[in-house]
């Protein structure tokens, strides 16, 4: 099968990585095309950088449906532009904060997020609430970190999250860590082997999750809100996004 993973932002670095990630995570047969869109936010730390993000993302969906693409992965934990996604593709779209999220409630009756800048947290609630995830989610702890500044291996940033993943346990009575970063996936394996907990990296739960329903044959549902958008002129700068109607 062929997934894409998207990382919904512009930073190559930080698609080459999710790349790598996916790829280790993917199953024996499994081909990832790991891309980022042509347009959109070097990062997305904002509400303002998540809405401007889905257009970009809308965009790699158009060109994956082009190249067969069976399902993908929203590979940025705030899961942009997820529901809209779903509508547009033909196979299953999981993002990595819905993904991860789901699996630490499987694993632990309780869990913390250690994201990126303190100021996305609320967006991670928000996502929690949405996700029936709140009764799971203890805390989700901001480390200040700037995203681009996991693009590669960083001791101090390192060090800053395992920190704050130490006072989640301790404080929150959490029993599983969910990294709130497609750019922290490389950390999960040593952030486990530390604390002797589960430590979720959303990006490989989400490759693993939709190689699952792709090979079951299971599809989002075509029926009600997630039906294909409606066709209709669109006008200005969005022209191009106008969808027709599906003839298979």
């Amino acid at each position: 099968m062929r997934l894409c993973v998207i990382n919904p932002n512009t930073s190559s670095a930080m698609t080459l990585k999710i790349g790598e990630q996916a790829r280790r995570a993917a199953g024996p047969g499994t081909e990832i095309l790991a891309v980022n869109p042509d347009m959109g936010p070097a990062s997305i730390e904002s509400h303002y950088d998540d809405a401007v993000a889905v257009l970009g993302v809308l965009d790699v969906i158009r060109r994956g449906e082009a190249q067969g693409c069976d399902g993908y992965v929203l590979a940025c934990f705030g899961d942009p532009g997820l529901a809209a996604a779903r509508e547009a593709a033909r196979g299953p779209v999981i993002g990595i904060a819905e993904a991860a999220m789901h699996a630490a409630s499987f694993v632990a009756t309780g869990f913390s997020v250690v994201t990126t800048l303190t100021r996305t947290c609320v967006i991670a609630e928000h996502l929690a609430e949405a996700y029936g995830m709140a009764r799971f989610c203890r805390s989700v702890r901001g480390t200040d970190i700037p995203v681009l500044d996991l693009e590669h291996d960083d001791p101090a940033a390192y060090a800053e999250i395992l920190a704050a993943c130490r006072r989640a346990l301790s404080e929150d009575r959490s029993g599983a860590i969910v990294l709130g970063c497609a750019g922290m996936s490389d950390l999960a394996l040593r952030l486990r082997t530390e604390l002797g907990v589960p430590v979720i990296d959303g990006v490989g739960m989400a490759v693993r999750l939709v190689e699952s329903l792709v090979a079951l044959g299971i599809a989002t549902s075509k029926q009600g809100d997630y039906a294909d958008p409606i066709p209709k002129p669109y006008t200005g700068l969005t022209a191009g996004f106008a969808r027709t109607a599906r003839t298979a």
